[in-house]
């Protein structure tokens, strides 16, 4: 799969942090039966990589790493069975060894000069993060407009009321949300509910 072949699975990537390896399982499930299949799993927890390995086993979850910072990073994430990366920044030694993973790659934008940087090595796919902070809807439409190349995953901030607004943006394939699991012990019922909404949502 592509990048973009991710991000166009769903309307929404649910943003992960998930600290009970006991609770990956359930969660992807519920996830996947409600629609959402590209799950990231941020790497801010110890138990991540371990998560990553669970959720990989659950049929259809397409799960790639989160907060992928370093060469480090992208070994271990991708030993443990992630199918994409995904990182809040873009640095030359990330990109390089992202690249060379051959495994997709969403690195981390928040203006002209990271997406330039980006589309020199080849990238064409962003997050735009931290979105909301960063200016919000009317900031990517402007960034956008030149660098008309470039397709974006808008995260950091944004809520399931906010959500259609950004997807409405021509430049937005999708966005990152982590209100579809909320923290603590996993509801699935709840889970499921939320992704199928937001499974649902236009763009």
């Amino acid at each position: 799969m592509t990048v973009e072949d991710i991000m166009m699975l769903a309307p929404v990537i649910p943003v992960l942090v998930i600290h009970d390896v006991a609770h990956a399982r359930p969660i992807a499930e519920a996830l996947v039966e409600g629609g959402l299949p590209a799950l990231e799993v941020t790497l801010r927890t110890p138990a991540a990589l371990d998560v990553i390995r669970e959720m990989a086993k659950v049929e259809g979850a397409v799960v790639g790493a989160g907060t992928v910072l370093n060469p480090d990073d992208v070994k271990a994430s991708v030993d443990a069975g992630a199918r994409f990366l995904v990182s809040p920044g873009l640095t030359e030694p990330l990109a390089n060894a992202a690249i060379a993973s051959c495994v997709p790659f969403l690195p981390g934008t928040a203006n002209a000069g990271d997406v330039m940087r980006g589309l020199d090595m080849g990238l064409t796919h962003f997050k735009f993060f931290p979105a909301t902070a960063n200016g919000g809807i009317p900031a990517l439409k402007a960034l956008a407009a030149p660098l008309f190349k470039a397709r974006f995953c808008p995260t950091g901030g944004i809520t399931e009321q906010s959500a259609a607004d950004w997807l409405a943006l021509d430049a937005v394939l999708c966005v990152g949300g982590s209100w579809v699991v909320p923290a603590g012990e996993p509801d699935v019922a709840e889970i499921r509910k939320r992704a199928a909404a937001a499974a649902l949502l236009p763009r």
